[in-house]
């Protein structure tokens, strides 16, 4: 018997090493739950008397989700130990989506809270709708999780995987990569020491003395700067405006420590239940909820493959069905955030954690959330100072975009890049006329709706960004089937496109109260008066023209001798 093989009772519930997987593990999930505080409090308004939103329901339903998969994925690596006699077996990683996270709070919760506002809602009021609409999105992923647990393989093969990776890549690089590169840039004194160890342990490979998570020196060394940087300040008023804006900011730590409490979890499911009754509410959202739900089951489908590759070979369905009831839990005690397998095994693997770094994640993570005591993390450790770690993942889901796929398809996943890239060009515009109290994104769309300033097609980066999500799969996966000379495909999937067009729920859109951009989904609440209405059916008509080229091209071209592919 070796190192690998053991009896079925000589499994631990914990080695030396699960200690190395634990502090990756939990540096990963704290960034989760810190990006969670930061976006809900300046995005969805829960400050204040709706901060109760974050450390009653939010964070405590967030602990429910992730310690339910992380002893679950824990007891299966065991059983997973006990039949196959070996010592090695490595629980899968789990915890808070990080591309859901962000693309529920930039286009389910925020937009919802807007509006609330807009419609004459106080801002604790508006905060509730928009906390309630993140429950729809959250448990809407999860049914899509449980349910396509059953289907997975079967939708992986339909699919073009250029189709699948290309969108999560035009959200890792706008929504992920993008958006905390300029972060670091913003506080460079803190975050640039963290971003290189956080590139030597990743990309380098290099291991640090005493076997120290290279994520957990990132975080120390950036915390460690801030409060050097703070006590510097405290002790010269006239210090430059860098410094000063790298200084944390020690009213919030009082503030922090008044959050301190017990937190128990409280189900919310009637509250979950009263939004899902009126459909007008709700189905708008189809558009960010349906593919999210998918991206999220197909993405923790190829990280069970990527296990199974390691030599851990869990059970698809029963990993999948395990994902989706954590992210149902998570919405039904209040948290609007799904729950995966997260990419990484083989790294925690080559680190000889087993399966105690899982349990032990989902313990500390409870803890945290119980208490309240996030809060207080946040106040103490600078968000700038782990930034550098989801920038990392945002690299890697870009890079993994083109490795993945057949070298062929990437020009497809380039397609698909596109319209993520405009959705987050145009938040960036959103903001900038919103911020500069001058003229917003609607007067200048009503003097020239095609508006073109400076060769800056403002029209076209709205609707090219609506649906984006939809919108990626469906070029991506065009592309992906005219390389492989599949035109009655790539016709079937620009059908595809032009029904989603037709139903608004790609590329329709209403501007109104401030550059505010609402779906237009056909089933949804009805037009705001006064606002600027596109409905996109000439490009519903586009993608018909397109559908009929393919298939035209396709019958043209069955049973004719065509050039070899040299790819």
């Amino acid at each position: 018997m070796n190192d690998k093989t053991a009896s079925s009772n000589s499994y631990p519930l914990f080695v030396r090493r699960d200690l190395d997987g634990f502090f990756g593990l939990f540096v990963d999930n704290l960034i989760q739950l810190l990006l969670i505080l930061t976006l809900c409090k300046f995005l969805c308004g829960m400050t204040g008397d709706a901060a109760y939103l974050l450390y009653r329901h939010i964070l405590p339903g967030a602990a429910v989700s992730i310690l339910i998969g992380n002893l679950f994925y824990a007891w299966q690596a065991h059983r997973l130990a006990k039949a196959t006699g070996r010592s090695d077996v490595t629980a899968l990683p789990y915890g808070i989506n990080t591309p859901s996270l962000l693309v529920y709070v930039f286009f389910v919760m925020a937009p919802a809270f807007d509006q609330g506002k807009s419609k004459g809602l106080s801002p604790e009021d508006a905060a509730k709708v928009a906390w309630e609409l993140g429950l729809v999105a959250c448990i809407g992923s999860g049914l899509i999780e449980l349910f396509g647990a059953f289907i997975a393989e079967s939708v992986r093969k339909r699919t073009p995987r250029a189709a699948l990776l290309s969108t999560l890549a035009g959200i890792a690089i706008g929504f992920i990569s993008m958006t905390f590169a300029l972060q670091i840039f913003q506080k460079p004194l803190i975050s640039l020491l963290p971003l290189a160890i956080v590139l030597i342990t990743y990309f380098a490979r290099v291991p640090f003395p005493f076997h120290l998570p290279g994520g957990l020196i990132s975080v120390v060394l950036g915390t460690g700067i801030a409060w050097i940087v703070t006590a510097i300040t405290l002790n010269w008023p006239d210090a430059p405006a860098q410094l000063k804006n790298s200084a944390m900011d020690l009213t919030l730590i009082q503030t922090a420590r008044e959050q301190l409490g017990f937190y128990l979890p409280i189900f919310v499911g009637d509250r979950l239940w009263l939004r899902l009754s009126d459909p007008n509410q709700w189905l708008g959202m189809l558009s960010v909820i349906v593919p999210m739900g998918l991206f999220n089951l197909i993405g923790s489908l190829q990280n069970i493959e990527s296990a199974e590759a390691g030599g851990d070979s869990y059970g698809t369905r029963s990993s999948l069905a395990a994902n989706g009831i954590g992210t149902i839990s998570a919405a039904l005690f209040g948290s609007c955030f799904p729950t995966t397998i997260y990419i990484g095994h083989p790294g925690w693997k080559a680190l000889g954690a087993r399966a105690g770094y899982s349990t032990l994640n989902g313990l500390v993570v409870t803890l945290i959330c119980f208490t309240g005591a996030i809060s207080l993390i946040n106040s103490i450790i600078p968000m700038e100072s782990g930034i550098a770690i989801v920038l990392w993942i945002g690299i890697i889901i870009t890079a993994q975009a083109f490795s993945a796929v057949p070298k062929e398809h990437a020009p497809a996943v380039a397609v698909g890049l596109f319209p993520a890239i405009a959705a987050w060009g145009f938040t960036v515009t959103q903001g900038a006329f919103f911020k500069s109290g001058g003229k917003t994104l609607h007067d200048l769309m009503v003097t020239d709706p095609r508006a073109n300033v400076n060769d800056f097609v403002l029209h076209g980066m709205i609707s090219l960004q609506q649906g984006y999500i939809f919108t990626c799969m469906i070029l991506a996966a065009i592309s992906a089937f005219l390389i492989d000379r599949r035109f009655f495909a790539a016709g079937t999937w620009s059908l595809v496109g032009a029904l989603c067009a037709g139903l608004g729920l790609t590329h329709a859109y209403q501007l109104f109260a401030g550059n505010v951009v609402d779906y237009l989904f056909i089933f949804s609440n009805p037009t705001v008066p006064g606002a600027l209405i596109y409905r996109s059916w000439d490009v519903a008509i586009g993608y018909l023209l397109m559908a009929a080229t393919f298939f035209i091209v396709g019958m043209w071209t069955r049973g004719r001798d065509l050039p070899v592919l040299d790819h």
